[in-house]
């Protein structure tokens, strides 16, 4: 529970004192690392006579690129960047725990702010695409009778998200704590490496493709 609680890293001597969360510290320092990695990465890009660097990136960003893109069709095209971001962030955070700093998805608030910009997001697609009067009738559909099952799913779709990235961390998180108990030397290591790697990348992966899946329907 220690280790789960929200910690504070240091306030801001502002308004009477603003607490930082050790969550949003380590999340300044993956957005750095990020930064700096996509600054080196991008440097002395060619068109012809592309080197190792160059390829492995394109491999990695195009394959991306078209998963998303066979997800979205080509209404959802402009959304890409984003689902590749926040599905590179979740899976770094994810792996921080191998650095030995706490990843920020431990923090429910983290991944319910996530949950919440992923939302307004597959609804501003909505509003986009079928302008705000179709939006709005979509709520009726297929039936009138539909509507208030319609308007709360705004609600559900958030909390889902929010609750199935948070569950599945903190589960790994309370599997790890109990294998370090029982076995502490060497049964811990290998587990380790599959929930902060294997397991940490599923996530990622899960919380993107329903974000996909939401935005497709919302602009079907």
């Amino acid at each position: 529970m220690e280790e789960l609680d929200c910690k504070t890293a240091f306030t801001i001597p502002l308004f009477g004192g603003i607490p930082v969360a050790e969550s949003v510290v380590v999340t300044w320092i993956i957005m750095a690392a990020l930064t700096i990695a996509a600054a080196v990465l991008v440097r002395g890009l060619t068109v012809e006579g592309a080197g190792k660097k160059q390829l492995a990136l394109e491999l990695v960003i195009g394959g991306l690129y078209d998963f998303f893109r066979e997800l979205l069709g080509r209404d959802g095209k402009r959304y890409i960047p984003y689902l590749i971001t926040v599905g590179i962030y979740i899976a770094v955070s994810n792996m921080i725990g191998l650095f030995g700093m706490k990843s920020p998805t431990k923090d429910v608030g983290v991944t319910g702010a996530l949950a919440l910009m992923s939302i307004v997001l597959i609804e501003y697609a909505g509003i986009h695409k079928k302008g705000p009067k179709n939006f709005l009738k979509s709520f009726a559909e297929p039936i009138p009778i539909m509507l208030p099952m319609n308007i709360l799913e705004l609600f559900i779709r958030p909390l889902s998200l929010c609750m199935r990235l948070f569950g599945n961390i903190l589960g790994a998180f309370v599997i790890m704590e109990l294998l370090k108990i029982v076995a502490p030397l060497l049964v811990p290591v290998p587990f380790s490496l599959y929930f902060d790697l294997f397991d940490g990348f599923i996530q990622a992966y899960v919380f993107v493709f329903l974000t996909s899946l939401f935005i497709r329907e919302s602009i079907e």
